[in-house]
């Protein structure tokens, strides 16, 4: 009897080819268990630096190490079987040259077995995207607002109010578009310009707090599912795990306190 082929991942031609087509499916996630749960329904999945927030308890995504990405990284190929997996590269990781980048975003593919990395940045990035492209590297860029560069825009505000700035941010998407990036992500935008940016590219756009009208969507998994303590206000909520899991640990905790256990509950047998 053969052996039972392996299920294989969904690859970045496979994915930039869903242009104009049917809308992809995204998530983040940092875990394996939760890698599991979200593999049979998307075709991405992001280990975003979000995890710093969302897992370490920082103030911001600056703080992520390399060693962090790789460790969650690792955690989400093992949870997953379909989903193509992106890792994100880190603040200080990719900045200062293509080599450098090169480097990082090597070792991360090496370390975990991730189909592709995702880096922030439009047109400065763009002969970086090319030089990892070349060396056989996916890249999914990130437009609009960039979490890295918050202390630069002044915090996590809507990018495309100013009329003006509109052809800057279609430059941005054009520019890594070129260079090779097999999709692009695009963040808090006014919807307006993302359709606009959706419409300038060849390659899909993955919208947060974007516009329904980008080839795909993503979301951080804990506010999607209501489990952070802020939510943005674009994110629409299709869970309250967070309450369900808050009066679940009070109700155990109250179980011990009260000694309420059942007796077949409380040993091995």
């Amino acid at each position: 009897m053969s052996a039972q082929a392996p299920v294989k991942r969904f690859t970045a031609p496979q994915i930039a080819a869903r242009k104009n087509g049917t809308p992809i499916v995204s998530l983040t996630a940092y875990t394996a268990p939760m890698a599991a749960m979200i593999d049979p329904h998307a075709e991405l999945i992001l280990v975003g630096d979000s995890l710093g927030m969302v897992v370490h308890g920082l103030p911001s995504t600056i703080g992520v190490t390399m060693e962090m990405m790789i460790l969650h990284g690792q955690a989400v190929m093992r949870g997953s079987s379909r989903a193509m997996v992106v890792i994100d590269m880190p603040f200080g990781s990719y900045e200062e040259s293509p080599q450098q980048a090169f480097h990082n975003a090597a070792r991360i593919m090496q370390e975990t077995g991730c189909g592709a990395v995702k880096l922030e940045g439009g047109a400065r990035m763009a002969e970086t995207v090319a030089f990892l492209t070349r060396r056989g590297i996916p890249v999914m860029g990130h437009v609009g607002l960039t979490p890295q560069a918050t202390h630069v825009m002044g915090g996590f505000k809507t990018q495309g109010r100013d009329h003006d700035s509109w052809p800057m941010h279609i430059e941005d998407a054009k520019s890594i578009a070129a260079a090779g990036a097999f999709c692009v992500v695009v963040e808090g935008v006014l919807a307006e310009l993302a359709d606009r940016i959706t419409d300038a590219i060849d390659v899909p756009t993955i919208g947060i707090g974007a516009s329904a009208r980008c080839d795909g969507q993503i979301l951080v998994l804990d506010d999607m599912l209501g489990m952070s303590g802020r939510v943005p206000r674009f994110v629409r909520k299709f869970g309250n795990a967070g309450e369900d899991c808050a009066r679940a640990i009070a109700e155990y905790a109250a179980a011990v306190r009260d000694r309420s256990f059942p007796a077949e509950e409380q040993t091995y047998r």
